[in-house]
Parts: structure tokens; C-alpha cells; sequence
């Protein structure tokens, strides 16, 4: 099959490679041929190889995927397959991308965990049937991949905004009764590039690897604001 693979920087060019069709072959599968066996100098990320860590995300055929998850064969188009770098993330180099701003905003939308309590006192317990604990777990589990980030065109359009994963995870913790930096967290929320830009699009929670809804999460955090404003007034 013909594979084209992105190739330079952010002024690269798409190159096309010849890689055998194998049984079982994943497009992480074709990654690794090309670098090992027709372009060494190649770069791209991975590391589980599994499904587990995220790390070797790329968009194949015009959408980002975890490449080790991602059969060949699903995703052919004419025997030919087009591999590039995650959007929406400045290209270092081929496929790798820099995650900074990706963490940035992560950290701009108070992502860490901020206890009430300390090593000295008791813990502070959360009771698995609430439906805080209930709407929190159906977004704890992601990773940090970024893959919903570059599905995102709000992102596109407006760099600034913070994106699905950093709302997603502000989400959880909003919904965490443990985490006291909840009104910091609704001054960043509620700004400009934050809740407001969503437009519901779902692109997010159509690509996510882990099955999570950001845009459910983003749901739930204005359905909050909007009772949180209406308290207060």
C-alpha cells in the first residue's frame, strides 16, 4: 500500500512511502516499518504499545487516533493510508508534536487537585453511590493524549481556548467536594476562552480512545455555572 507521511516541521511536506500489507497490522505497525526499514530518520512517539499510554498519537486519514489502537485495515482508503501529526499542536519534528500548551492549559484551568485537609486529619471520605462521585468517574479516566484536542476546531479557530481535556478534567474536580479551589477554578471557567467558546460540535467525544464525553462534561459544568450564578444573585 501507499502510505503518505508527514515529514519536516510545521513547513514539511507529505512523503510517500511503499509498505507491505501484513495480517493484523496497526498503523503504529506501518510507523515502525518505515523507520526502521526505509527512512530512519523518521521520528515519531510511542511507548505501551497497547493501548495504554496515549503517547503515540497521530491523524490518519484527516483524524487523530492512537495509532497502536488502530487497525489498518479500518481505516484503508484504496490501499493507501495518510499519516500526519496531531492538529492544532506546533510540530517539532514529522509526527511529534510539543504538548506544552496542551499541559499549559491544563494547568491554566486548575487541573491539580487542591485538598482541604491535611496529612494530620482524617480522610475525607466520598460515597461511591453520590451522583458527584458518579458524574466525576465518568471523566476521570483520561490521560492526557490530546487526541480531542486537535479534533477540536474550536481550538482551530481560537488558540486560545483552553479545550475539551482541560474542561474536562476542571469537571471532576468541580465535582469533588474534597477540592477547595473550586471558586479560583469558576474565575478561569467562566472567562472568555473557556466555557463560553464551546460550540457542542461532539468532535471531542467522537475520537476520545477512552470513551469519555468532554462535551457532556462541558455540559455539566454550565448546567453548575448557571446555578451557581443564579445562588449568588
Amino acid at each position: 500500500m501507499k502510505v503518505s507521511v508527514w515529514k519536516g516541521g510545521a513547513e514539511g511536506a507529505f512523503q510517500e512511502f511503499e509498505v507491505p500489507r501484513l495480517p493484523s497490522q496497526t498503523v503504529l505497525d506501518v510507523v515502525t516499518y518505515i523507520q526502521r526499514a526505509l527512512d530512519p530518520t523518521l521520528a515519531y512517539r510511542y511507548a505501551c504499545r497497547v493501548g495504554m499510554c496515549g503517547s503515540c498519537a497521530m491523524t490518519v486519514n484527516g483524524v487523530p487516533r492512537w495509532t497502536c489502537r488502530t487497525h489498518v485495515d479500518k481505516v484503508v482508503r484504496d490501499e493507501s493510508l495518510s499519516i500526519a501529526p496531531l492538529r492544532n499542536l506546533p510540530v517539532i519534528r514529522d509526527l511529534v508534536t510539543d504538548m506544552s500548551e496542551f499541559f499549559d492549559k491544563w494547568a491554566r484551568a486548575k487541573g491539580q487537585f487542591h485538598g482541604r485537609r491535611t496529612r494530620d486529619d482524617d480522610f475525607d471520605q466520598v460515597k461511591p453511590s453520590s451522583s458527584e462521585r458518579l458524574q466525576a468517574d465518568a471523566g476521570i479516566e483520561c490521560i492526557g493524549c490530546g487526541v480531542c484536542y486537535s479534533a477540536c476546531d474550536v481550538v482551530s479557530w481560537n488558540p486560545d481556548y483552553l479545550g475539551p481535556a482541560a474542561l474536562n478534567r476542571a469537571f471532576t474536580l468541580q465535582r469533588d467536594h474534597r477540592d477547595a479551589a473550586h471558586a479560583a477554578r469558576w474565575a478561569v471557567l467562566l472567562g472568555d476562552d473557556a466555557l463560553p467558546r464551546c460550540h457542542g460540535q461532539g468532535n471531542c467525544t467522537d475520537v476520545c480512545p477512552m470513551g469519555l464525553a468532554p462535551t457532556g462534561s462541558i455540559i455539566r459544568l454550565r448546567q453548575m455555572a448557571v446555578r451557581r450564578l443564579l445562588t449568588l444573585a
